[in-house]
């Protein structure tokens, strides 16, 4: 290949990547995990949530993380949520974006190489449990990426610098997102902006600070899946101009992110479960100690109803 047509090729390439990259921007929610009566993973209950997200309008959906559970997962409850969602999400307009990340190297790259084989539209790493050895966790995503060409986020908490994100990035083509909660968002956001923007920023955090971080130059948030419609009403007031109604709309949506977060994961599926989607509100390890009672029930489902009917 002479010179000419090598620069070719790589600026073709470098259009492409920014053109897919394009495309994941948005809401992309993080699925909740069901569970049945029995405590086993409810995959069509699953499968549910993809179509009701679906309705919803977002633009992704992402699943296990933090607010899945994923910890309380079997490998075998992963693949087959994997599965699962991909299948449902066959034909419809959402990305679908997979976890694979584990404690250790060898397990992240079997999830990795399953994932490969499944094609979703992504795929994204949480880090290692020690995020404090960064020549550690480098090798962790770069055997990741060596095993899965799927488009890769990685998510970036603990000591995980916006100069780390980005020289790994450069190291790691296939690298183009992070989900950063590691610091302050919002100037972490101005941060990956001044340094390299080639790095799509996703933020998590239930999106309680996205009409700022939208305004910074954010992608996309990973908020919760429950209310993910009233996330896509704000992104889409806010991107056609409508600042004021924006500002209006995620005030009142701001009345359900100070609730979830205080009564966390049942609170999420409670109103899954009032919205069809779940058939119960089970959860497992340190999120079924009970303390989603039923005054949290009545107090979550009256706000809920109020913000919703809100014109």
């Amino acid at each position: 290949m002479d010179r000419r047509r090598f620069l070719f090729t790589l600026a073709a390439s470098a259009v492409a990547r920014a053109e897919e990259t394009k495309h994941f921007a948005g809401i992309f929610p993080i699925m909740q995990t069901p569970f049945s009566d029995s405590n086993a993973l409810d995959v069509e209950a699953l499968a549910k949530q993809v179509k009701f997200l679906d309705r919803c309008g977002v633009h992704g959906m992402v699943w296990p993380q933090l607010a899945s559970e994923w910890s309380e997962l079997s490998r075998d409850e992963r693949i087959a949520g994997a599965e699962a969602i991909v299948a449902a999400a066959k034909g419809l307009k959402p990305k679908v974006v997979i976890g694979v990340h584990a404690p250790d190297v060898e397990s992240a790259v079997r999830y990795a190489r399953h994932a490969d084989k499944l094609g979703p539209d992504g795929i994204i790493a949480l880090p290692l449990p020690d995020q404090k050895n960064l020549d550690a966790l480098a090798g962790y995503y770069r055997a990741i990426a060596k095993a899965c060409e799927r488009p890769l986020f990685v998510q970036a908490i603990g000591n995980m610098t916006v100069e780390f994100i980005v020289k790994l990035a450069h190291e790691i083509p296939s690298l183009r997102f992070v989900k950063d909660e590691a610091g302050h968002t919002l100037s972490r956001i101005s941060e990956y902006q001044r340094v390299d923007k080639s790095v799509s920023i996703f933020t998590g955090g239930h999106g309680r600070s996205m009409l700022d971080e939208m305004a910074r130059g954010a992608s996309g948030t990973m908020p919760a899946a429950s209310f993910a419609d009233l996330y896509v009403k704000v992104w889409d007031l806010w991107h056609a101009g409508k600042r004021t109604q924006a500002m209006e709309a995620f005030g009142r949506l701001g009345l359900l992110i100070t609730q979830v977060s205080a009564y966390g994961v049942p609170s999420l599926k409670y109103l899954l479960q009032e919205r069809g989607v779940f058939k119960n509100i089970r959860c497992r390890g340190k999120n079924a100690d009970g303390h989603f009672d039923e005054e949290a029930r009545r107090s979550l489902k009256e706000t809920f109803e109020f913000v919703r009917s809100a014109k």
